[in-house]
């Protein structure tokens, strides 16, 4: 967890829905916890049914308004159509965070046809069809901000995963097109591009003494990326502090590009 504890309040985020894909772990549980704490009313989609309903559990015990549905992302019709369900419940998703992903290892010779657009529907096609699904209703309520999570995988050019690099890039290439269709309907679009993120996923597989040591010495600052610090940008993207920004690429990566 991060150690600052002075956190700022957004007053324009209470009382609005937001919807955060890939909500029941890592960065997305960090970003269900930060919208709900600032008073939003969250909806969040996730295959983790167990870590799903418990994290839903606990923050309505807390008081918070938090949902959680058992989606398939790749299932875009299923994905659309509870979309439309939420929306139907708790009015226009004003705040649409694209974070679901998978960054499963693979070798450029190993991935088949079929595996490559399993990774692009993992990875990047559900954020074009999740901003279609939310786009008019927000547009009616006057705007909203999408904001789509890819990462600097794609700009270090990072081997070891070659179908999940293409699809981050795409990401980016997705806001830039959105960010002018939508624009005149006072909906921002924008791309948070995280760093090497301590999630409990990344310590247990990947986190070893020799990579956090040379991650050290990439890093301007010299301390690890919390989901937290991810979730903070989330907010001020969310808010009408950022009302003049979009189409933007943001990095957050402790000075590592």
């Amino acid at each position: 967890m991060s150690n600052n504890n002075n956190k700022t309040s957004y007053p324009s985020l209470l009382g609005r829905h937001a919807l955060v894909s890939g909500g029941a772990s890592g960065i997305g549980e960090a970003l269900v916890r930060a919208l709900a704490t600032q008073g939003c009313k969250v909806s969040f989609f996730d295959i983790d049914q167990v870590a799903g309903d418990a994290l839903s559990k606990e923050l309505q015990g807390l008081g918070y308004q938090a949902h959680f549905e058992l989606v398939d992302l790749t299932q875009i019709d299923l994905l659309k159509r509870t979309i439309a369900e939420r929306i139907d419940t708790w009015g226009a998703v004003r705040i649409l965070v694209n974070n679901a992903a998978n960054d499963h290892r693979h070798g450029l010779q190993e991935l088949t046809s079929e595996q490559f657009d399993q990774c692009m529907a993992v990875n990047v096609k559900h954020h074009f069809f999740a901003a279609q699904a939310v786009a008019p209703s927000m547009a009616a309520a006057g705007g909203g901000s999408i904001i789509n999570m890819s990462s600097n995988s794609w700009m270090l050019g990072l081997a070891g995963y070659p179908g999940y690099v293409t699809a981050k890039a795409g990401i980016s290439g997705l806001t830039k097109g959105l960010a002018r269709e939508l624009g005149v309907d006072k909906i921002r679009v924008n791309t948070v591009l995280p760093g090497w993120v301590m999630t409990e996923k990344q310590k247990r597989l990947w986190l070893t003494p020799e990579a956090e040591a040379e991650l050290m010495t990439q890093q301007a600052l010299k301390e690890k990326i919390e989901p937290e610090d991810v979730a903070d940008l989330v907010l001020f993207l969310g808010a009408d502090d950022s009302r003049m920004i979009s189409g933007q690429s943001l990095v957050v990566d402790g000075g590592r590009l």
